[in-house]
């Protein structure tokens, strides 16, 4: 079992990457002051992951959009009946969540660590798929799909990714359609597991109060050795322009809902990624954070609330930031952030505002380091996107003026602009 320490010299920190035999990386941050233990086991596999192949397959095979959110909820349930109702027995908090590049089963406990964290691992690799299980899933997801198709916030942000994107499954809704999830069956599930759930494509992540033997042990105990696994994915070719100028939506409002997104280029790698999303973290402060002109322009004249924020997104096939937020008039504040950046295009951003958002946004991730559940899911990103926890921060630190004028044009290119609204 090889095991490095990984160290942050500007933290005076680190923490333990196991290779464990059975091919699951194990990373430790033991933090024995906190109360509290987190653990995550995640696999890099997420919505987007539709087309793609092993190197055992002879062609690439495409499975219905919802498919990695479908295999989250089965997963919880096996003839032992449901996870969530063994994890009551420890009193440990769990929880599990898709998103397009990743599926996480995680918890958190103050008490009875090592029995929960045996019931994470025991239910995660114990898959349980039979086609009157599956049946009743495609009824319970079903329904959630149609309560979200109900949902303002979440229309008005995937109406702005069906804006952006013309083919890329980021586009589609995580769960899926009723029409795609009525494809599932407990084959396809076994396909995507075996694929997926492959311990060389997971990580388990434990931060705060445990003893790291407790982890080793119940790895040693629950986890079979994977067999080597390389996977292939590949996503639809997609246009470099946004298929849609503006989307709009009628749904019951008090006042419209808005998003205003850009698509970007992604970088040659997940590494290149990672960096690419803190720096954009650092331009959408620099643009329109609350503490700049236009932000307070914009909140005196009504236009905006405090609801309003910006967030970045950058990974495998796609990249975009985006605002979003309340208005009376979201064409207005559209308007108005395509004037700065045009502006900040054409004169530069000013060394010292980017010197002040700089540190701003490392003082937030420095904030991360100080609490557990912040720090898995760090760990997971990293792992993930092959750098270490600590190169979020060596990021921040090295980002220089020039590099966040090059990211201005690459990631808030007007032409590329979408305004998603949801009005009542």
């Amino acid at each position: 079992m090889n095991t490095t320490t990984i160290t942050s010299a500007r933290l005076g920190e680190s923490y333990r990457k196991i290779d464990h035999p059975s091919g699951l990386t194990i990373l430790l941050y033991p933090m024995p002051e906190f109360a509290s233990a987190y653990a995550i086991f995640a696999t890099n596999y997420g919505s987007v992951d539709e087309t793609f192949k092993t190197q055992t397959d002879g062609d690439f095979v495409t499975v219905p959009a919802g498919i990695a959110h479908f295999l989250e909820h089965k997963l919880f349930e096996n003839e032992e009946g449901d996870a969530f109702l063994r994890y009551a027995s420890t009193g440990a908090n769990a929880n599990a969540f898709t998103s397009f590049d990743k599926t996480a089963y995680l918890f958190s406990c103050t008490d009875k660590f090592a029995e929960s964290l045996d019931i994470l691992l025991d239910f995660v690799s114990r898959p349980y798929f039979t086609p009157a299980t599956v049946e009743k899933e495609q009824g319970i997801i079903g329904q959630e799909i149609k309560m979200y198709e109900d949902s303002p916030e979440w229309r008005v942000y995937f109406n702005l990714l069906g804006a952006l994107y013309h083919s890329n499954p980021v586009r589609i809704d995580i769960a899926g359609t009723v029409d795609t999830i009525a494809k599932i069956d407990a084959d396809l599930l076994h396909r995507c597991y075996n694929t997926f759930y492959n311990l060389h494509n997971m990580t388990l992540a434990v931060a705060g109060n445990f003893d790291p033997a407790q982890v080793l042990a119940a790895a040693d105990r629950h986890l079979k050795t994977a067999p080597p696994m390389e996977i292939e994915r590949k996503n639809p070719w997609e246009p470099w322009e946004v298929k849609e100028k503006i989307v709009t939506q009628n749904l019951p409002v008090a006042q419209p809902l808005f998003q205003i997104g850009f698509k970007g280029e992604p970088g040659a790698d997940e590494a290149a990624n990672l960096w690419g999303k803190i720096a954009d973290e650092v331009l959408l402060d620099i643009v329109a954070g609350d503490s700049t002109p236009l932000y307070r322009c914009l909140f005196d004249d009504g236009l905006i609330n405090q609801s309003f924020e910006g967030e970045g997104m950058s990974n495998r096939d796609y990249s975009l930031i985006f605002y979003a937020g309340e208005s009376r008039d979201p064409e207005k504040v559209r308007d108005a952030l395509l004037e700065e950046i045009t502006r900040l295009q054409k004169d530069g951003i000013p060394q010292p505002i980017f010197e002040r958002v700089k540190k701003a946004v490392y003082g937030r991730y420095m904030g991360m380091y100080g609490r557990p559940d912040a720090i898995g899911g760090l760990l997971i990103t990293a792992q993930f996107a092959d750098c270490d926890a600590y190169q979020p921060l060596e990021m921040l630190a090295a980002l220089t003026l020039e590099q966040i004028n090059q990211r201005l044009n690459q990631s808030m290119n007007p032409e590329r602009c979408a305004i998603s609204i949801v009005r009542g």
